[in-house]
């Protein structure tokens, strides 16, 4: 089972207490935007098999979106983040970084 733990109140809660909310650092955009914009942020995600960041709620604690930095073929986490930050904290980047070598951190556009 999947265990994160929430920056916001520290609590460690099983995936069931959780709701996943997609692909984390998404450009999200607004009135007046193209056709094609549009449709690449509705539709345009990354499935890697790999390093991911995603967005979780913790839906039965303090109901705050979360970010996490996860692999998707092992589970194994590198850390939970606030989701008002536009990329990952340093310390999960170098923990990526340590256990992936040539892995570097790509904006999302």
């Amino acid at each position: 089972m999947l265990v994160l733990t929430c920056p916001y109140c520290g609590v460690a809660a099983e995936e069931t207490e959780l709701h996943a909310g997609g692909e984390a650092h998404l450009k999200r955009f607004g009135p007046g935007a193209s056709d094609e914009d549009f449709t690449g942020y509705l539709f345009g995600r990354e499935n890697p098999k790999g390093v991911h960041f995603e967005r979780w709620l913790h839906a039965n604690g303090c109901g705050k979106w979360f970010h996490a930095a996860r692999c998707t073929a092992t589970l194994e986490l590198f850390g939970t983040y606030s989701a008002q930050l536009t990329e990952p904290p340093e310390p999960i980047r170098k923990a990526i970084s340590a256990k992936r070598p040539g892995w570097r951190w790509r904006e999302f556009s």
